[in-house]
């Protein structure tokens, strides 16, 4: 893990900023989903990359009542 040297804090409403040096850096505008993930005293915060809830596939998804699913897991689901 690299240092940034940047400081954040949570406000009232339990919120933190991303400072904007680091958002540019790794790409992050309005609105990207990002997963939060806590190990032991981390707070770990990654890309959100919707993945096939059978396989975990990343191809030809499918939205399903907020998940997804992949053409292929789809195709075999209508033959059951």
């Amino acid at each position: 893990m690299k240092k940034t040297g940047d400081l954040c804090k949570v406000d009232s409403l339990g919120r933190i900023v991303i400072p904007v040096k680091l958002r540019r850096s790794l790409g992050l505008e309005a609105n990207v989903p990002l997963e939060v993930f806590s190990n032991d005293d981390e707070i770990i915060l990654k890309r959100y990359i919707p993945v096939c809830i059978f396989c975990s596939s990343d191809e030809e998804l499918v939205p399903y009542k907020s998940k997804y699913i992949c053409k292929k897991c789809a195709d075999e689901l209508k033959g059951v």
